[in-house]
């Protein structure tokens, strides 16, 4: 209708040296009201688009709903049996482990969860064991502690960025497996999982938070630096998995460009740890193997590509 309006009112503009038009008693330039039209017109599809963006994202909460629901049996069970678990997030910057913390304690007892993110060592934590002060944050009885970010910073962070000396490194990488083990071993259920995402998608997601003034506080210059240091992230990528990927604690891939997929498949990577009671058997925990990839099968791949263009890829 706008455009026909448009079309006829620049027809009749072509046509006649009418400048002017009466409206209600006034007069109006046709220019004035050609570009009206297109305001309105501009306004109605930036709407439309508001709605269906609006839409899609209640859309993607209802999906979760049902699996954080079996979240929280998951949580019942383990008060009910005392049993600890705790759960990694590791991974690439901007790779969407914070928005998925949030999805997966959204509905959560909070008085049976902990979610931790620590920062860099103090000077007093640099004179102690290295695990020292992650212990301190691990769950009791019956708890989840979800680590946003963990010991694995030795083996990435502190690592690509010469953080830690070579040897509390190789110390690191030869002692963890064993502190796992008895982790493990002693009854805490132990879920490790790494977030990836290619270079293309990272470099997306940090101009956003470069732009939005919502999101420029999670911008950090290690941030900054994650582009140019890809390849050196991604060669100890692989070597961590490589190292500390083990049967008593293995590690779980997620791929994360498409967040929406990878919340929803990392509920049912959680859920599928433990078999707990009275779980919703009309739901599919089957994972999508597209998203989610065993630690060995990821190193398997990343082989894979080194074999053939003589890198790895991410």
């Amino acid at each position: 209708m706008i455009e026909k309006i448009e079309d006829e009112l620049s027809s009749k503009k072509k046509m006649s040296s009418i400048e002017f038009v009466e409206i209600k008693g006034k007069q109006v330039s046709l220019e004035t009201l050609i570009k009206s039209f297109k305001k309105l017109k501009k306004e109605k599809k930036s709407k439309k688009k508001f709605k269906t963006k609006a839409t899609q994202k209640h859309a993607e909460a209802q999906a979760l709903k049902p699996y954080q629901a079996e979240l929280l049996k998951l949580q019942k069970y383990l008060e009910a049996t005392g049993k600890k678990m705790i759960i990694l997030f590791e991974g690439r910057d901007a790779a969407g482990k914070g928005g998925t913390i949030r999805r997966v304690t959204r509905y959560m007892n909070e008085k049976h969860y902990r979610v931790v993110a620590l920062g860099k060592p103090t000077e007093e934590q640099k004179t102690q064991w290295f695990y020292q002060k992650y212990i301190q944050h691990f769950p009791q009885g019956g708890e989840m502690v979800l680590f946003d970010r963990s010991w694995y910073n030795r083996a990435m962070v502190e690592s690509v960025f010469d953080f830690c000396t070579q040897k509390e490194y190789d110390d690191f990488m030869k002692g963890v497996k064993g502190f796992e083990k008895d982790l493990v071993r002693q009854g805490t259920i132990l879920v490790k999982l790494y977030f990836s995402v290619t270079k293309a998608e990272q470099a997306k997601r940090f101009e956003r938070r470069k732009t939005d003034p919502l999101r420029q506080w999670k911008l950090s210059e290690i941030d900054v630096q994650a582009q140019e240091r890809w390849d050196d992230f991604t060669n100890t990528k692989y070597k961590m998995l490589k190292q500390t990927h083990s049967h008593s604690a293995p590690w779980t891939v997620v791929r994360s460009n498409d967040k929406q997929q990878a919340r929803l498949e990392v509920l049912k990577v959680i859920l599928n740890t433990v078999d707990y009671e009275e779980r919703d058997a009309k739901l599919d925990y089957s994972l999508n193997p597209d998203v989610v990839i065993s630690g060995a099968r990821e190193i398997e791949i990343m082989e894979a590509q080194r074999t053939k263009s003589g890198k790895f890829i991410g």
